[in-house]
Order: C-alpha cells, then sequence, then structure tokens
C-alpha cells in the first residue's frame, strides 16, 4: 500500500540514505566530498523540517523537505523513479501552501525539466554560494496555475 505521512524520528536514517544517494545521482558535476560533509548539517535540518514521505507497504521510496513554503528538495530513490512518486508528494504539498519556491541546479536537468512540468516557473538565475554552479530560484503560485 503506498501512502504519504508526515516524518517521524524514526525515518531519519532512511531519509538521509534517500538524500545522500539521490543528491549523489543527479549532482554527478558537484564532488560526493560536499554532499558528504555536508551530513551532520542535513541531519540537523531534517529533524526541524517539515517533511513529507512517501512510503509503499511500509518501506520509505521518497521525501520532500520544506522550510515554511520553500522546498529544500524532493528526494525519490534510484529504483522507485518516474513512477511518479514527486509529483504526488509535490501535488500533496501544493494542496497545502498556496505558493512554493526552490533552487535548483541548472546542470540538473531532469529536475529543471519536472519543475517547470509542475508547474513552476523560473525566477532569477544565480550561483550557489558553496559550490560555484549557476543554479535557478523557481517559483509556483497557485493563483497562476493553470493559466
Amino acid at each position: 500500500m503506498n501512502m504519504i505521512r508526515k516524518s517521524e524520528i524514526r525515518d531519519i536514517d532512511a531519509l538521509m540514505a534517500v538524500w545522500l544517494s539521490a543528491n549523489l545521482d543527479a549532482h554527478a558535476f558537484v564532488p560526493e566530498t560536499y554532499w558528504k560533509q555536508h551530513i551532520p548539517e542535513v541531519r540537523e535540518q531534517l529533524l526541524q523540517a517539515e517533511i513529507w514521505v512517501y512510503e509503499t507497504d511500509g518501506i520509505l521510496q521518497g521525501f520532500a523537505g520544506l522550510q515554511g513554503d520553500y522546498l529544500a528538495g524532493i528526494f525519490v530513490k534510484k529504483e522507485a523513479r518516474s513512477a511518479g512518486i514527486g509529483h504526488q508528494l509535490l501535488e500533496h504539498i501544493k494542496a497545502r501552501y498556496p505558493g512554493l519556491s526552490l533552487h535548483v541546479y541548472q546542470k540538473n536537468s531532469r529536475a529543471v525539466k519536472f519543475y517547470k512540468r509542475e508547474g513552476f516557473s523560473v525566477l532569477t538565475e544565480g550561483t550557489d554560494a558553496d559550490t560555484g554552479e549557476k543554479d535557478y530560484t523557481m517559483g509556483w503560485n497557485h493563483s497562476l496555475a493553470g493559466l
């Protein structure tokens, strides 16, 4: 059975495993050491953020993390990608927020296409200070959806 629910403290190890593997897969242009050295910080942030998990038969397949109306990311296990999990998580979140913003690396074309398909538009272009990689700030607004 598939379900979306709020994360619980017991999910933290599974969340971290999905976060790390998804970032390594999607961001080959960023050194692996960058992600690994941020593990303690991200673990703390996940414990404080609003996290929605998607699970199948009790096994975490992916999650979305928010800080207010900022979508920090959607992360899905490699073997579960392209099955609609990201879309379902995003629909779940959109039903709860009138607008969302996010940052995405320009080189992560799969994610950029996904967010555009989901109704987000590029608001600004910039450069991530930590990695030096170009990124987009994207936004979605319920009142503009479907226009």
